[in-house]
């Protein structure tokens, strides 16, 4: 089926800032786990034969679990090119997995979007947590539920002494890699960002844009994750990711106390002209606006403006996207239209919240 509320709703569980440790700073925690069916071709080699193969035996086993049958099963080749773009928008698949019209590709979700398996991505499998703020050892425990569950019914590409086997070498092992997705200002504000993710890729993490692998920096949201899985188990994995990111929370806490005594009018007046701007603009491309919402979250974060939650704003950061804003206006728009209409969202969005 491809009828789910994930496609029409505003709202996915990472979004509420209100759950989760630190969520001022760490937006959402993710846990992934990659795992291959035995014997059938990685999907990077799969052809359709294949693919359906893999597919059927992944169908199988959510109509006959009771856990799994309570998840939508969204299929791609019923899925348009726009609501594809709407589940990457959201962080519920890949990029490069919403390109995919395939019978054979697709996504098994919960309903609030917290447990989203990509089927035949990179990986037969990709199991996935999202919850919000710092939720690393309850993301685990979610997917290890799915990852148990599946492993019931179906069998895995599994080597006694390498681990899972899985499409990429650097995920061979627990196959699993963990993630957050952290906004940090105050350490860009300060110039010391090079510095930190310097020291951050020698301790075996790496650093990438709001979409993951390949994708920008920008509007001061980065996802840290960890590099390898071989040699290291699930406990040592999440552990360590969470060791450097109350490390990095703790230095932008730090930084950002120094803006607020150093520098307190440059700091109320840049958050200050980034709500002006926002609230009174007609066009906006996405950058602009990401690096505008990401001043005025800092403000909402330090009391500068009031009103405004941390949810509106995660919302906000999706809802500007360009499918969100086309599945907003009903069809296709040209990108001059889009930053118009990207415009009139923020404004709308914002005024109505600080009521």
């Amino acid at each position: 089926m491809s009828d789910s509320d994930l496609l029409n709703s505003n709202f996915v569980a990472w979004m509420d800032s209100r759950a989760g440790s630190e969520s001022d700073i760490v937006i959402s925690s993710r846990i992934r786990l990659a795992r291959n069916l035995q014997y059938i071709t990685f999907p990077y080699f799969m052809n359709a034969e294949s693919g359906n193969k893999s597919m059927q035996e992944i169908s199988d086993a959510w109509k006959n679990s009771e856990l799994l049958s309570q998840m939508d099963l969204i299929t791609f080749d019923q899925t348009s090119t726009l609501d594809r773009q709407i589940l990457v928008e959201k962080h519920l698949i890949s990029p490069e997995h919403g390109l995919s019209a395939e019978s054979y590709r697709g996504l098994l979700a919960s309903k609030d979007g917290s447990i989203a398996t990509m089927i035949n991505e990179e990986d037969h499998l990709r199991i996935q947590c999202l919850l919000p703020g710092l939720q690393l050892e309850k993301c685990y425990k979610l997917a290890q539920e799915i990852d148990d569950e599946l492993e019931q019914q179906l069998n895995y590409a599994f080597d006694e002494h390498r681990g899972y086997l899985t499409a990429c070498p650097t995920n061979v092992g627990t196959g699993m890699r963990s993630s957050v997705m952290l906004h940090l200002p105050a350490i860009a504000i300060s110039g010391q960002r090079s510095r930190i993710f310097q020291n951050i890729n020698q301790l075996g993490m790496t650093v990438r844009g709001l979409y993951g692998e390949g994708t920008e920096i920008v509007g001061n949201y980065v996802q840290l994750s960890n590099q390898i899985t071989l040699g290291q188990t699930e406990n040592e994995i999440i552990t360590n990711l969470g060791i450097i990111s109350r490390q990095i929370v703790e230095q932008e806490k730090m930084l950002r106390k120094s803006l607020q005594e150093e520098m307190k009018y440059q700091l109320e007046d840049r958050v200050g002209r980034a709500y002006g701007i926002l609230t009174n603009a007609r066009v906006m491309n996405s950058n602009e606006a990401l690096a505008l919402l990401s001043d005025v979250r800092l403000g909402v974060d330090l009391g500068i403006i009031e009103g405004i939650s941390l949810f509106v704003i995660n919302q906000l950061v999706v809802a500007i996207k360009p499918a969100h804003l086309q599945k907003r206006n009903g069809g296709e728009m040209e990108a001059f239209i889009r930053d118009v209409k990207r415009a009139e969202v923020i404004k709308e969005i914002l005024l109505k919240s600080s009521k």
